[in-house]
Formats: structure tokens, sequence, C-alpha cells
């Protein structure tokens, strides 16, 4: 499939890794003028190889948002991607589980909202929206409360929105990717394994064998749907929250 965003302004959030980057280099290509935003101290530098503008920002926190809302002159599509994923099992003593689960609500829709909230003066009508949520927004599995329950409010938040910016002409969908070769995925999977005793090839076998079509995706196989809701094509098509995950969750 062929897209062109030539003289359209995009801007990633968590655009320098994982499913954030693949989208990114998929903008780039389609001519887009990309701006990449994430937290880690290598935007600068993946930015730099892309040949784009880079934004270190905390979406967690508010100034820092809004000081980077000031450097966004315009925008056509905003991809809110940035998210944290980390296990907070509800029996485990150890306190840290409750600072992670208010530190991965803060990223994953706080951070989101606040995104949007600043960058939406800079988009007029005809503008996208696109979020980052999960299959996990849609089901859930144990010992991931914290992020199974905010990628259920990304989703909410997507269709909130969609009623809210519609009359504006503004779409709002959300992408729920299944299991994607990341960094942050194999996180998972790794503690998955070790507080099951388990093998973690068998299960990211066993995980695979649940998939109507087998293999692992990677990254730049993400960026295909962000880029069909983001194009005209998808003129139509608003509060949507489309599984991309190989016949993981058939609904």
């Amino acid at each position: 499939m062929t897209f062109d965003f030539s003289g359209k302004r995009v801007l990633v959030t968590g655009g320098n890794r994982g499913i954030g980057r693949g989208v990114a280099e998929g903008f780039l290509a389609a001519g887009a003028e990309l701006t990449l935003l994430g937290i880690d101290d290598d935007v600068p530098e993946v930015a730099a190889e892309m040949g784009v503008p880079g934004i270190r920002c905390d979406i967690a926190d508010l100034a820092a948002v809004q000081e980077m809302a000031t450097r966004v002159d315009r925008l056509d599509v905003l991809i809110n991607n940035a998210g944290l994923e980390l296990i907070t099992p509800i029996d485990d003593p150890d306190p840290g589980v409750d600072a992670t689960f208010r530190r991965i609500t803060e990223i994953n829709v706080i951070g989101t909202f606040s995104v949007t909230r600043a960058l939406l003066p800079k988009m007029g009508a005809g503008g996208r929206i696109v979020n980052t949520a999960s299959v996990w927004g849609k089901t859930a599995v144990g010992e991931f409360s914290a992020y199974c329950a905010s990628k259920h409010a990304v989703i909410g938040l997507t269709r909130s929105l969609a009623h809210e910016l519609g009359p504006r002409g503004i779409t709002v969908n959300a992408v729920c990717p299944g299991w994607v070769r990341t960094v942050a995925s194999m996180r998972s999977l790794g503690r998955m394994a070790e507080r099951a005793g388990r093998d973690e090839d068998a299960l990211l076998d066993e995980i695979i064998a649940a998939q109507a079509l087998p293999g692992l995706m990677e990254p730049p196989d993400m960026a295909t749907t962000y880029m069909v809701l983001a194009s005209p094509a998808a003129a139509n098509v608003t509060g949507q929250a489309w599984s991309v995950d190989r016949g993981e969750l058939m609904a």
C-alpha cells in the first residue's frame, strides 16, 4: 500500500524505539514532516539519524508537555504511542509496585490526555489522532493490572474524544497491537516466564500458537495500520480500536 503524507506534519510520541519508531519510519518514508518525541536520552540521536526534529519530554510532566507544545507550530497527525509496560502483581509486598502502578497510569493515560490537550490547538479540521492501546485493553492477563487498566482507559479516552472532536472534523482512533518484538514486550515475556516457572522460549511458542497467523510481529509491521487511520481513506472512521494481533483476539 502506498501513502503520500507530503506536507503533513506528524508527531509520534515514543517515536525513538519499538512500535513508535517503526511507525515514525513509515510516515517519514511517505514524505511526512516528522517530529519525534520521547523520554529517553537517545531521542536527539535517533532523530538526527532520521533527519528530523527530536524533542525529549516526559509526558507525565505537565509543565514539560506544555513547554513541548510551544515548539510545535502546526500539526496534522498526532500519534500517541508513548507508554510503559511493567508487571504489577497485587500480592507483591514490595512498595515499589504502588509507585509503578501510578507511573504507568500517569504515562499511559494522563500523559496521553495531556499531550493531546496541549497539541489540539495546533490541529485543524481534517486532523488525525491515533492512540496506541493494546489487545490487553480489550482483554487482560494476570499481574499486569496497571498496564491492562491503562490500555482499557486509552480505548475509553479514544471513544470519548472521538465524540468531542468529531464536530471539529478531527478523528480519534486507537490501534491495539498484539505481541510485537520490542524491548518492552520481551521484558514482559521474561517476567511472565520467570513468575510461572516456565521456559521463556516455550512460553513464546505457546503464545504464538494461540494466534490464527503464526509468527511474531516486528515494529515496522505496525506502521500501515497507523498510516491508514491517518490517511484520507479513514475519513469516516473514528472512535474505533483496531486490533493488529495476527488473530490472537477475534473481537
